[in-house]
């Protein structure tokens, strides 16, 4: 599989609610791209590793990674490799961020090889939309949205993860330069009810693309 299009893939990543499904909805919406969204309340391991992170983090980890495998390998396949743009509400390299806090060295070694055999050819992204906010913030949101396997999640793992991908888009940006990151509060914007904040969103990854477009 080849790892290089024209069209866009623009990638949203940030913590657990953060916003990043509703962000990429609208964009899809506006731009009329196909919208990949992650498989979560699929997931049957999901509610029984909120409530004991240490006992069901391996099979977590697998169940999403060969779900995202999948998903992504498909939509090289029936749409990148057309040339049809793509916005996704993650990414695979987030498995690893995930992995690195939630498995024990020996699992993590294990599912680290196979992380990287299968990732190995999969489509990268040609841009990044990084969210973030305070914790209060994702715990409100997560509150909000109501989903129940996440009512029980520890805030300090949520603490950590938030800290976890302010270093991982900076890791990112140094071994993928030419992968442009754009980065935006959730605390200070408000995209999904606010037509002005999702506009100044849209101006910077329309910037974001055409100066890409222009190095081809």
């Amino acid at each position: 599989m080849s790892t290089q299009f024209d069209a866009p893939f623009i990638a949203i990543e940030g913590p657990i609610g953060v916003g990043k499904t509703s962000l990429a909805t609208r964009i899809a919406e506006k731009f009329n791209y196909y919208l990949l969204k992650e498989i979560v309340d699929e997931n049957p391991f999901l509610t029984k590793f909120y409530e004991d992170n240490e006992e069901w983090s391996f099979q977590t980890e697998m169940f999403f990674l060969c779900n995202r495998f999948k998903q992504l390998e498909d939509t090289y396949n029936h749409y990148l490799a057309k040339d049809l743009p793509v916005i996704s509400d993650y990414h695979i390299f987030k498995n690893n961020l995930f992995a690195k806090q939630t498995l024990v060295n020996h699992h993590f070694d294990k599912y680290n090889r196979i992380y990287n055999i299968l990732t190995d050819d999969l489509p990268k992204p040609n841009l990044i939309v990084h969210l973030h906010a305070s914790l209060p913030t994702l715990l409100d949101r997560i509150k909000l949205r109501g989903r129940s396997m996440e009512q029980t999640m520890d805030p300090n793992y949520l603490k950590q993860l938030s800290d976890d991908y302010q270093q991982f888009m900076k890791d990112h940006q140094r071994v993928y330069p030419d992968i442009p990151i754009l980065t935006f509060n959730g605390d200070e914007m408000d995209f999904v009810h606010n037509d002005h904040d999702f506009q100044r969103i849209i101006d910077q990854i329309d910037h974001a693309l055409t100066k890409r477009q222009s190095f081809f």
